[in-house]
């Protein structure tokens, strides 16, 4: 499985990056602002930024609701780098946009995915990624693993290419159970990748054998 992180913050990217198991990064206009970045050419300049960070996919989304607009946004963001991936809503005119780039050769995530007709439809266009968001679904206690489930086989059953992105991961035990179900991607913040080193055995059992070394002729 990959593991992209979902942020617009470099210094976490960066942090992720020297895990060294980073595969690539996610990014909204939601987490831009939270990083307090605003206006075109300082969010373009961003996203230049973070793929200097990382050798994998960065996703990057368009803002435009209409195909005209999402083309015109998604063709010059494609532009900035080959590392990007072009970020569309699943709504009508973003699967037509899905469609038109993947005729041009151009990546594309189809993002805002609660459905497994949403996700066919998104194969179906020919979207790199689909991203359904399994925390929002919790969120509204709706079994978000559930739905990576149906479209794993959906996917399965008719060999599409397209790549299952889990979004809004929350927490460790997400990836886990993403990893399971057999989500392509997972995408969270750095505390659910950070998470997967802990265990309170792996800690008494160094403390143990660091106590124990201090014995030792070295």
């Amino acid at each position: 499985m990959k593991f992209f992180i979902d942020t617009a913050n470099l210094d976490q990217i960066k942090e992720a990056q020297a895990l060294g198991v980073l595969d690539g990064v996610t990014t909204n206009p939601s987490l831009m602002a939270k990083e307090g970045i605003t206006g075109k050419t300082n969010i373009l300049k961003h996203y230049e930024a973070i793929c200097n960070c990382v050798d994998g996919d960065v996703s990057a989304e368009v803002i435009s609701t209409d195909f005209d607009g999402m083309i015109k946004e998604g063709e010059e963001l494609a532009a900035l780098n080959p590392q990007i991936v072009v970020k569309l809503p699943m709504i009508a005119d973003g699967v037509k946009a899905c469609k038109y780039f993947s005729d041009k050769g151009i990546r594309t995530n189809v993002t805002l995915v609660f459905s497994a007709g949403q996700a066919l439809l998104a194969a179906k266009a020919g979207a790199t990624y689909v991203s359904p968001f399994l925390g929002r679904l919790d969120d509204i206690s709706t079994d978000g693993l559930n739905l990576i489930a149906e479209i794993r086989q959906i996917y399965d059953n008719y060999d599409f290419d397209t790549q299952i992105l889990a979004a809004s991961i929350r927490h460790t035990m997400h990836v886990i159970n993403c990893a399971k179900i057999g989500s392509d991607v997972m995408t969270g913040p750095l505390s659910s990748i950070e998470g997967l080193l802990k265990h309170p055995l792996t800690d008494s059992g160094l403390a143990k054998f660091l106590e124990d070394a201090k014995s030792f002729d070295l």
